[in-house]
């Protein structure tokens, strides 16, 4: 995907859109793509000290200045309370998203292109300067812009002393702060000269429109300079190891094979499965020292149960990636606890927490695909099967939560001021969408889950089990439409509140009755839900959460964080539900006419790709047109979801 000087030249354009390069262990670069940081989470090496958490911004900035006939152009950008200064975006006259972000400056009669590398499984950003255009040597300066603190974190000015670079061999190394890491700048042929200054309340547009706190100041030490001619190529290394005697031109080209490695066979440069292939990869990162993950959406999720579940048949299985979904699974059996998945792992390493009632039936729908995909049978039977026995039994008598199936073969979940399900937002003690006692989707999960396991069971002799679960799977797909069916509204009720009464509030929640590998909807019921979904629900970039014509509607996703949490799964679009919506349709109409509403669904959300993060899909979307994208940049199963359905669909997007 290529911008132009139309965008690129124009601030309030650049500077909306992001750009994104992650390193398998949970760390990443990433700015805007003016240069100007609007998040907290920017930086230039942002390192997952205790991978994939505890993410610490190191570097945040390298801001270049050219140095050509004894006048200085810098190209950096930064923006201050009611200003934009240096205004490097004037001289940005192409950025071009593909297997790396690329920034192409033009100065005069010099052209200077910049790629910026994450490089896998370490905590390394590699720059490439390449002088595309020249008449005579200039200089290029460089001024490291140092944080040094946790990404949630701001740095502000103080009174300590402040540290400076040492250089061996053109390596150098500084301690942004005392309790950071190590960090190593390698910039073959630069000179040094030591210049400390503070850079005052720099402004983070996005956090401000957030509501958080949006100022921050940097330390630099000094600047770098090296002088440049045409032709030339410079290689720079940012890490928090050592980089002596590293050949940076081999690490790119080894990077440059892994990810070409990863792309489908014959995908046009700018085809849907081409760049969402690549996004796909940025999610995946390595969680202990063999084990793989999923981290939910960028720049601030660490890895969550639910989130993972349901991203990885569009993460691992529509790429290929056969051998990371199977650690991924591994890693998660390991962690089940009275029959419970995790539902996320804190960012700061501590035990994980496991208030979701969802995620582990989603463990189940993985497995399935993954079988489907792999045929790895031993592998389920030996390793996965007796969790997922072991998960049954905890849920027939009961697990935390007031998680366990009710005398009618429903299952049931919800304490007082927890909140167990995808619509999860809290805000102190308000939960704002308990939807304690009998969710849709989770009874839809449920049923799925002892059909999975009842296939296993008869599959890998264990008929007798394999009859206990189908009898409890019929049980609940009878007393399933009685339950939930809202004749007045012709679709499923949201939920059954612990007193019997039903939530008629229209969710996307009931799609699932239609969308999981074993429906439990068909024919002219099915259809009717669809249609409800369609008029009350569908947009462009997702689904609502609520309808607008509910009372408690919310368009827009803006403000405080108590007004955002009170937004987020009430009218909200998420786009990850574009997946369960193209299986539904598949359901509902057939391959034929399935697929074609499918290609018209996935045309009309393409534009996505090139907005907000570049490359890469949103987490959430104003309920209210134009649909403003809002949260994580880049988030899993948002991802995952679209990929999914387009291949598996072999859409033409």
């Amino acid at each position: 995907m290529t911008f132009d000087a139309t965008i690129t030249q124009d601030i309030d354009q650049a500077i909306s859109r992001e750009w994104l390069e992650t390193n398998g262990l949970g760390g990443w670069a990433s700015s805007t793509i003016s240069g100007a940081h609007s998040r907290r989470y920017h930086g230039l090496l942002v390192a997952a000290t205790r991978p994939p958490v505890d993410r610490q911004v190191l570097l945040s900035k390298l801001d270049e200045t050219l140095i050509v006939d004894g006048q200085r152009y810098e190209l950096g950008c930064n923006q201050y309370p009611s200003t934009v200064q240096p205004q490097g975006y004037q001289y940005l006259t192409q950025f071009r998203r593909d297997l790396f972000p690329e920034f192409t400056y033009e100065v005069g009669d010099v052209t200077l292109r910049k790629t910026v590398v994450a490089l896998a499984g370490e905590n390394t950003t590699l720059i490439r300067y390449e002088v595309l255009t020249a008449v005579a040597p200039f200089a290029l300066e460089l001024l490291p812009l140092l944080a040094g603190r946790n990404s949630h974190d701001f740095r502000h000015a103080d009174d300590a002393p402040q540290p400076d670079f040492t250089c061996t061999d053109d390596v150098f190394q500084i301690r942004p702060q005392p309790s950071s890491p190590e960090l190593y700048l390698a910039i073959p042929g630069a000179t040094y000269a030591a210049r400390p200054l503070w850079f005052y309340q720099l402004e983070y547009a996005i956090e401000q429109e957030r509501g958080e706190q949006s100022h921050e100041d940097l330390f630099s030490p000094g600047s770098f300079s090296r002088s440049l001619a045409p032709g030339d190529i410079l290689h720079l290394l940012v890490s928090t190891d050592s980089p002596a005697g590293r050949d940076a031109a081999a690490l790119l080209a080894q990077e440059q094979q892994r990810r070409t490695a990863l792309l489908p066979p014959n995908a046009a440069p700018d085809s849907l499965a081409r760049i969402l292939t690549l996004a796909a990869d940025q999610f995946i990162v390595r969680r202990d020292a063999d084990l793989k993950t999923v981290v939910a959406g960028y720049h601030w999720f660490t890895d969550w149960g639910r989130d993972t579940m349901i991203s990885l048949p569009g993460l691992c299985l529509t790429t290929g990636r056969l051998a990371d979904a199977r650690l991924i699974l591994q890693a998660f059996a390991q962690s089940v606890s009275e029959g419970m998945l995790p539902n996320r792992f804190p960012d700061s390493g501590e035990a994980p927490e496991y208030n979701t009632v969802d995620a582990t039936l989603w463990f189940f729908v993985a497995i399935y695909y993954y079988r489907q995909a792999s045929a790895d049978d031993e592998f389920v039977r030996e390793t996965l099967l007796p969790v997922l026995l072991d998960i049954l039994a905890w849920h027939q008598r009961g697990t935390r939560y007031g998680i366990h199936v009710a005398a009618d073969g429903l299952l049931t979940a919800g304490e007082e001021g927890q909140q167990l399900t995808w619509m999860d937002a809290k805000v102190g003690n308000w939960v704002v969408t308990p939807r304690q006692g009998k969710a849709v989707e989770i009874n839809a999960l449920w049923y799925n889950a002892l059909r999975i396991a009842s296939t296993l069971a008869y599959d890998f002799g264990q008929p007798e089990a394999g009859q206990t679960l189908e009898q409890q799977a019929s049980r609940l797909f009878g007393a399933f439409q009685p339950s939930f069916w809202n004749a007045d509204r012709g679709c499923l009720y949201d939920c059954l509140t612990p007193d019997g009464s039903p939530d008629a509030s229209i969710r996307p929640n009931q799609l699932f009755a239609l969308s999981l590998p074993f429906p439990l909807l068909t024919g002219e019921r099915a259809e009717q839900v669809l249609t409800v979904v369609e008029q009350h629900l569908y947009t462009p970039v997702g689904l609502r959460s609520l309808s607008p014509e509910d009372a408690r509607y919310q368009p827009i996703y803006e403000g405080s964080l108590l007004q955002r949490d009170g937004a987020y799964h009430q009218g909200t679009v998420w786009s990850w539900l574009l997946g369960p919506y193209v299986d539904a349709l598949l359901h509902v109409h057939g391959p034929k006419l399935g697929k074609q509403r499918a290609q018209q669904v996935l045309n009309a959300f393409a534009y996505h790709l090139r907005e907000a993060g570049v490359g890469t899909i949103s987490e959430i979307f104003d309920g209210q047109a134009p649909h403003h994208p809002r949260g994580c940049m880049a988030q899993a199963w948002s991802v995952a979801e679209v990929l999914r359905v387009a291949t598996s669909l072999n859409l033409n997007i």
